[in-house]
């Protein structure tokens, strides 16, 4: 039986690890500055969550036989200190769930933007299957409790990050999962934090490229010239298949897809979600299933928590939430709910909540990626940036960066609520409001939003 210790044990990804884990039957300590719900309850039900918040660099003791290291613990962590000078081994969690999958079959999704709805759609598929594997995937995903599973199953289907894997360890995430088989959704700047420049941050898509061995199977999206790019550059001596959006219409809001064995519903709308799909289902018939199976199954995913994600829904009223952050990702949302429902009044509500977003060098990239909503709002909290440690931001400059005449910028919680409001109010047809962020929007329920506001 093992002790892990667990340092910034908080986190989305760390406390599901550690839950996973302790579910295996290993020991789990850990520790944190600050735990918010959903990982301060979903450890306080499995006994883990620390005493009190803090570091305490008493817990590395003898019994400790390894330290797995967050990404939102500082170099000079007491804790990190002290396992150092006691010699215990040090992992990302990268680096500990390759140790406990070393004999498994490896399916790893990465790129910029796709992978969580790829590995759900993959782990959706499976499950329908009867299939056994372990899995890793970054959200909620219906049908499943947790978010990370490691047994004795010999699948892992993993969500692969390119971000850094640990303060320790700076290279990304996905250089340490070794795939079987992979998938290469896109390539779209993103982590300016990390990666200053374009070519920087395409450069780690080769380096895993060419990590690889000869025997992976690599499906890639030949739709984005980058990816292409990238095979071409880096990914010659693996198998390499591209995939591409499968031919589909729509039926009062409902994507059919024409497939060899005849039409299929499916539950998803977008094309880049039909292009994810058949990323999905290229993987599954990797590993055996059959392509009917495959479809069979994909009629039912509903799609993984805030990937336009249906928060209400009233006879005149739509609101989706999505993840959508980056500019690539909120043209393919916005692009997506025009194509599923053309005769609604688009109201679009984007967030800027990510490092990225927030920092003036990149919100050039933002250029008219606002512009396929009838209303389009911009909405930023000084708190954040206060969080961020980033300078000040102007309502004109990120209007200006937007480069739409009639964008609405907005920084303030309650002027956002009434804004909202009117805008959904009054149409004289049916209302889709679209809300894109990594964040809350200041902690607004949205479920409280409606076209019918009390007098």
């Amino acid at each position: 039986m093992k002790h892990i210790h667990f340092i910034a044990i908080g986190g989305a990804i760390m406390h599901q690890l550690a839950l996973a884990l302790n579910n295996k039957g290993y020991i789990i300590t850990g520790s944190d500055d600050e735990i918010n719900d959903p990982a301060k309850s979903n450890l306080a039900a499995a006994g883990l969550l620390p005493e009190k918040f803090g570091w305490h660099p008493g817990k590395i003791d003898g019994k400790v036989e390894a330290v797995v290291l967050g990404m939102h613990a500082r170099a000079d962590n007491p804790e990190l200190l002290a396992a150092k000078k006691a010699g215990i081994p040090i992992y990302s969690f990268p680096q500990y769930v390759y140790e406990v999958s070393k004999n498994k079959k490896r399916v790893v999704v990465a790129g910029s933007h796709g992978k969580t709805t790829i590995t759900s759609m993959i782990m959706h598929i499976l499950k329908h299957q009867g299939i056994d594997f372990d899995y890793l995937v970054g959200a909620k995903v219906a049908g499943f409790e947790q978010s990370v599973r490691l047994t004795d199953a010999p699948i892992i289907v993993l969500e692969g990050d390119e971000y850094p894997a640990s303060p320790e360890e700076k290279r990304p995430k996905i250089f340490f999962y070794h795939p079987h088989i992979s998938v290469l959704s896109g390539i779209a700047w993103d982590h300016i934090n990390v990666f200053p420049t374009y070519e920087i941050y395409f450069n780690q898509f080769e380096q895993y490229l060419q990590g690889m061995g000869n025997d992976v199977k690599l499906f890639y999206n030949n739709e984005d010239a980058e990816v292409r790019r990238a095979v071409t550059t880096a990914g010659a001596h693996v198998q390499s298949v591209p995939y591409e959006t499968p031919p589909f219409h729509y039926e009062a809001g409902t994507a059919i897809i024409a497939t060899k064995g005849g039409p299929v519903s499916v539950s998803v709308f977008g094309w880049h979600n039909l292009q994810n799909m058949q990323a999905a289902v290229d993987v599954c018939m990797e590993l055996g299933v059959t392509v009917a199976d495959c479809y069979k199954a994909i009629a039912s995913f509903t799609g993984a928590a805030r990937r336009l994600e249906k928060v209400k829904e009233e006879k005149d009223l739509l609101v989706y939430r999505d993840f959508a952050h980056a500019p690539s990702k909120l043209k393919a949302t916005l692009n997506a709910v025009r194509e599923a429902y053309p005769d609604h009044y688009l109201v679009a509500c984007f967030e800027l909540h990510t490092f990225s977003s927030l920092n003036a060098q990149f919100l050039s990239e933002y250029g008219h990626s606002m512009d396929g909503a009838d209303d389009s709002i911009v909405f930023f909290s000084h708190h954040a940036l206060q969080l961020k440690g980033l300078p000040a931001l102007e309502r004109g400059t990120v209007k200006q960066y937007f480069e739409r005449a009639d964008l609405m910028v907005i920084d303030t919680r309650e002027e956002l609520e009434q804004t909202v409001t009117t805008l959904i109010s009054g149409k004289d047809k049916p209302v889709f409001l679209l809300l894109m962020s990594s964040g809350t929007f200041d902690g607004i329920d949205w479920n409280n939003v409606s076209s019918h506001p009390k007098p």
